[in-house]
């Protein structure tokens, strides 16, 4: 294996490393001796591949936004239905958090209090560019398709990444045992109804 190889195997190791000690203790803050020891390292070899803690986190931020974007891209294209576009994006960021609970916390900050604002800064960052996608597909739908929301685009983008994020913060308040699926589909089924207009008949 090419010392380049090496290197990437040992950053993902050690984000790995990362990601399950936040799911382990929920609450609770990792040092980066704690870290070396899960990892099999020495500090110093940690901050030969990091240079420092803060670079860990947007690491895992990194790998948030990639997975998440490159998903939501996809929705888009593929699916004409603005309703079904913000529910497929809704559930994506819901199963994706289900999926990885320790990242999760750093989606709602819990994880990252006390660190560099920085990493605060790309989390908003993060959550803007969903909300601004919602936004997107909502005034698109209502220009191409003619379909209008109760409330502005904006508004309603507000509103469903609102919903979205309040089950994230229960999932990781309720240590991982509240799934921020349960129910959803029949909540999104309610809450999309409301969402948007009904055509009016033409008489």
């Amino acid at each position: 294996m090419a010392t380049s190889d090496r290197k990437a195997s040992r950053k993902d190791q050690i984000l790995q490393a990362l990601a399950q000690m936040l799911e382990a203790t929920p609450g609770g803050r990792i040092t980066t001796a704690a870290l070396a020891k899960e990892v099999g390292v020495s500090e110093a070899a940690l901050y030969r591949h990091f240079p420092s803690k803060a670079k860990m986190f947007e690491g895992l931020i990194e790998f948030i936004e990639n997975s998440l974007f490159s998903r939501i891209n996809a929705i888009v294209k593929e699916e004409p239905d603005a309703t079904e576009q913000c529910g497929q994006i809704l559930h994506l960021l819901l199963a994706f958090t289900e999926k990885n609970p320790g990242i999760t916390r750093i989606l709602t900050g819990d994880a990252i209090t006390g660190e560099t604002d920085r990493l605060r800064q790309r989390v908003v960052q993060l959550y803007d560019r969903i909300e601004t996608q919602l936004k997107q597909i909502l005034r698109e739908a209502e220009l191409k398709q003619g379909k209008r929301t109760t409330l502005s685009p904006a508004q309603t983008a507000n509103l469903m990444l609102c919903a979205a994020e309040g089950r994230i913060s229960q999932y990781v308040r309720s240590g991982f045992t509240r799934s921020p699926l349960e129910n959803w589909l029949g909540q999104w089924s309610l809450l999309s109804g409301a969402l948007f207009r009904v055509p009016e008949k033409v008489i």
